[in-house]
């Protein structure tokens, strides 16, 4: 697996403090991006909190999935939690180890008694004595929180104190991009009251799930029934154990919404959002504890496209830090089609500069350190692809196409826009996991052809 090294500069290390005026949170950051440009330690809030309790469990519970492995559980070094400023509200962002659970606490204007965030994306210190201060909070004493540098200490930093090499594998990078090209197709399947979240969460198995069928699970008046089989409006539950990071928040629970898919009889990734007071706590699943996003094959289509290097640099000249992004919208102001928009956004995801919202059921700007070409450099089946159709190995009659492969040949065939093979992987996934090496190179090609005869 290829990984490279994220290296983290704080100032100092977080820490939670006790003050005559109440608690004093200070969240320390690395270099990030902001409007203008890179810094070294970007300031994004300075304010109380409306539900400082909350809040901190919240952040935890971020924590808590960037320092698991769902699947083959051991500990690795985790990757300190990401931190959106929106202007009005805040995003805390995690991916667990293994690659198959992304973790956002949303802290919205509401939760942040009505002040202003900055704008920008950074990593924050999370450390483990203050995990252990945040997890032993109690009441709801007044907090203030500060994300970034006090205002004075700004010019006078003299340089790092504290520093963090996190191994950073390439299926974590493809896994942002994946999760949020899942999550734009989800719709809400079911919504519980705090009670019957916290009734149905409780009552979730807590050892893992390896080997097992997918739970699913579907609305049955005011609770969830789980069921065997994935009928009309079920919602996949693979591994339910993945979301024992909610129950840092679970007392403070308002409601409980559940998102995914249209069924289609195979297990599927999904969103579970808690409610809470000023904010929410989402876990995105995919759909098999052994199997992260990264191969989920979502963003294929849209890297394979040569239109969409260029369209994602026209869209990205058009994002603002916004909290939500309408794709008609970004047609209208580009002048691209809706298509060509959210294959550009997609590529975009690709390099971690946007995310997806369930709840706002749209598209929000940041910026994380990543290179869009890097992820399509290691992406095993588009590098197949592209190696597929610089050797020719691509016959296209009509309808139908033949790949020559080794000593084997596939056939592709197109029907109503959708690409099937005659390869293995086709029969497994169906398509359900994106395109096999073999259609992704007929498309390279087909595109290709259509460029040329309308040059």
């Amino acid at each position: 697996m290829t990984r490279s090294v994220q290296a983290l500069a704080y100032a100092r290390p977080s820490s939670l403090e006790s003050t005559a005026s109440g608690r004093l949170l200070g969240l320390e950051t690395a270099g990030g991006l902001t409007p203008h440009g890179a810094e070294a330690h970007p300031r994004f809030f300075a304010g109380f909190l409306a539900a400082p309790q909350v809040a901190a469990r919240g952040l935890l519970a971020v924590a808590d999935v960037a320092a698991a492995r769902y699947h083959q559980r051991t500990r690795p070094r985790s990757l300190d939690p990401v931190v959106t400023g929106n202007g009005d509200r805040l995003r805390f962002e995690s991916f667990s180890g293994c690659g198959g659970v992304y973790a956002r606490l949303d802290v919205l204007d509401e939760g942040l008694a009505g002040t202003e965030t900055g704008h920008g994306t950074t990593n924050v210190d999370v450390n483990d004595p203050l995990r252990e201060a945040l997890s032993r909070m109690s009441g709801d004493d007044p907090m203030y929180l500060r994300v970034g540098p006090e205002e004075m200490a700004v010019t006078t930093l003299g340089g790092s104190v504290v520093e963090k090499k996190v191994p950073l594998p390439d299926r974590w990078l493809r896994g942002f991009a994946e999760a949020q090209v899942a999550s734009a197709r989800f719709d809400l399947r079911a919504e519980l009251t705090g009670a019957e979240a916290v009734r149905f969460l409780r009552g979730l198995p807590r050892s893992p799930s390896r080997g097992r069928a997918p739970l699913w699970v579907v609305q049955a008046g005011r609770t969830l029934r789980p069921t065997t089989r994935p009928g009309a409006g079920a919602v996949c539950l693979p591994g339910p154990d993945r979301l024992a990071a909610l129950e840092r928040v679970l007392r403070f629970a308002t409601g409980l919404r559940v998102y995914g898919p249209v069924p289609d009889g195979s297990a599927s990734a999904g969103a579970w959002e808690l409610t809470l007071p000023g904010m929410r706590l989402t876990l995105t699943l995919s759909p098999d504890p052994a199997r992260g996003f990264s191969g989920e094959g979502g963003v294929l289509e849209a890297l394979a496209t040569d239109d969409a290097a260029a369209d994602a640099e026209l869209i990205a000249v058009l994002l603002a830090w916004e909290p939500r992004i309408d794709p008609a919208d970004l047609a209208e102001q580009s002048g691209l089609t809706a298509d060509r928009v959210r294959a550009a956004l997609a590529r975009l995801g690709t390099a971690g500069r946007v995310g997806y919202d369930v709840a706002d059921a749209a598209y929000f700007h940041r910026e994380l350190p990543y290179d869009a070409d890097r992820a399509e450099r290691h992406n095993p089946r588009l590098v197949a692809a592209r190696r597929l159709v610089a050797e020719e190995a691509v016959r296209v009659d009509g309808e139908v196409a033949t790949v020559t492969s080794g000593e084997r040949r596939y056939r592709v065939r197109e029907s109503d826009g959708a690409l099937s093979c005659t390869c293995a992987w086709w029969a497994e996934h169906r398509g359900r996991r994106g395109p096999c090496k073999h259609a992704l190179a007929v498309r390279m090609v087909r595109r290709g052809s259509a460029v040329a005869a309308v040059a």
